[in-house]
């Protein structure tokens, strides 16, 4: 009895990468690359058009960063299931890839194998983390729901809490840039309303805040 491969697309800015990694799952018996993207938008727009089963997504990605773009494909495409694969091992990029509906999210190192179960897996309605992955995903349930920061400061919008989280840990704006894939400004404009919004005077007595409220451990 013949089954229909699993069609994956993929979205990826460097193009070795991308053409060995197409290379790679097209050798695998059930897997069909129906197409590959170098940008946020460019995966947004031909996931659409072509309608795969699986998007195999980077995060950094010039333009339109990749969590974006999952939240865009899995607004307007929810049968289409987004694995993303990136070199990003913050907590912080690992939960926003979720908030923004990934069903999987697997480092770079992955072998062949792994990735292979990934796309597998997640063509099949599962959920799939990486090992060192699913071991934060673990913890962070473990410590229960106010780590996250969504009772006690219910006044703040996630993103503004993804920031104060990180400011909590010590991360200074650029920093904080980095790790959400947001510009300086838009990180400035964030603690600004963090500040706004606590009713406090400065970073440290935002940042006492968070960490008496259980962030940034």
């Amino acid at each position: 009895m013949s089954h229909e491969p699993i069609r994956v697309f993929l979205a990826d800015d460097h193009p070795v990468y991308r053409e060995g990694l197409a290379a790679l799952l097209s050798s695998m018996s059930g897997i069909e690359v129906v197409g590959m993207a170098g940008t946020g938008l460019e995966a947004v727009e031909l996931a659409t058009e072509t309608q795969p089963d699986v998007v195999v997504m980077d995060v950094r990605m010039p333009g339109l960063d990749g969590i974006e773009a999952t939240r865009r494909i899995s607004a307007h495409s929810p049968h289409i299931a987004v694995v993303v694969l990136t070199m990003s091992e913050e907590d912080a990029t690992l939960f926003a890839a979720m908030r923004a509906g990934a069903r999987g999210y697997l480092l770079k190192g992955a072998n062949q194998a792994e990735i292979g179960r990934a796309i597998t897996a997640v063509a099949n309605g599962e959920a799939i983390f990486g090992p060192a992955v699913a071991r934060r995903v673990a913890e962070f349930l473990t410590n229960g729901p106010t780590a996250s920061g969504d009772h006690v400061f219910p006044q703040l919008t996630p993103r503004e809490r993804e920031v104060l989280s990180l400011l909590a840990a010590g991360r200074s704006n650029a920093q904080i840039a980095s790790t959400l894939f947001l510009s300086q400004k838009t990180v400035r404009n964030n603690v600004s309303n963090i500040f706004a919004k606590l009713h406090v005077a400065d970073r440290a007595e935002a940042i006492i805040r968070a960490r008496d409220a259980g962030l940034g451990h």
